[in-house]
């Protein structure tokens, strides 16, 4: 039986005084308030109403029992408003700086279809564990090394030149005395400038004699990107990066470098039906790989 229907039946046409008006204001057709009564007075085993020809007259034990069940109904019309209420709440998720708008754009509209409001907090890597210890946000994508990653991005080099093979060395790089002009560069975006990334490509730099400043770490990738474009420095990014900025994307030679990401929630937030949900999505946002490839992006 339904206990809450059959209340709500009661406490209406008690109210009302009958029960095609009372099952009117109920929202529901005068037989099936009739039978929910009808159903509650067997499961309490006993009358609740006396049925006169237009009035329905509550029995003594019909007035005690109506207090209750109005509580019950209101019960669960709070129920009912807080659950509208939670699926509304906005789900605020904090997000790298390195995400296509359009991408982002698909990723909020993906979760309307799923019931879930997301509110996107664009920040960089440090900023987002910030946010999640501050609780700030309900959950965060972090930068965690590729063991721990839910999704991967490779990483590699790009330049405004082709470079002329399948991969760059670093190495390369270095500077002879009799070479000419500057040092080549190589830019890394504060995207990835964690530790993860960041000592492998120091400890490279130092093995095969670089110039300790042909690593720099750059205060935004439009910054970086515009130096790549003027000179014969390097980025270090994601193949779809290269395609947006138009540069020859290769991966390293020496090493495997790769973002790792990685949804962790908030204090005793749990993030998992937001990954089962709008995982593919997610991925899509941070140009992670997939099982043909990244993201659909070759290097150019």
């Amino acid at each position: 039986m339904d206990l809450v229907g059959a209340c709500r039946a009661f406490v209406s046409v008690s109210e009302h005084g009958g029960f095609t008006v009372g099952a009117a204001a109920a929202r529901m057709s005068q037989p099936v308030a009739s039978r929910r009564v009808a159903a509650l007075e067997e499961h309490l085993g006993e009358p609740l109403f006396e049925r006169m020809s237009r009035r329905a007259v509550l029995t003594p034990f019909g007035r005690d029992m109506l207090p209750a069940a109005r509580q019950l109904v209101q019960a669960a019309d709070v129920l009912l408003h807080e659950a509208e209420a939670a699926k509304c709440k906005p789900w605020r998720l904090a997000v790298p700086g390195l995400c296509p708008t359009a991408s982002l754009a698909r990723l909020i509209a993906e979760a309307r279809e799923h019931g879930i409001t997301l509110d996107l907090r664009i920040a960089g890597p440090a900023q987002r564990r910030e946010l999640i210890h501050s609780q700030l946000v309900r959950a965060a994508l972090l930068a965690v090394p590729g063991d721990e990653a839910t999704w991967s991005v490779p990483l590699g080099l790009a330049g405004a030149r082709d470079p002329g093979a399948r991969r760059i060395y670093i190495e390369t790089l270095r500077v002879g005395r009799a070479s000419p002009g500057p040092a080549r560069r190589i830019w890394i975006q504060p995207e990835d400038d964690v530790p993860h990334i960041r000592d492998p490509l120091t400890r490279l730099r130092d093995a095969v004699g670089l110039r300790p400043a042909q690593l720099t770490a750059a205060t935004g990738l439009t910054v970086a990107a515009a130096e790549v474009l003027c000179t014969g420095d390097l980025l270090l990014c994601s193949p779809a990066q290269a395609e947006e900025l138009g540069l020859h994307w290769r991966p390293v030679g020496e090493i495997t470098l790769g973002r790792g990401f990685a949804l962790v929630a908030a204090a005793g937030g749990n993030p998992q039906h937001i990954e089962a949900r709008l995982g593919e999505a997610i991925g899509r946002c941070l140009g992670a790989v997939t099982g043909t490839g990244s993201a659909g992006v070759t290097a150019a």
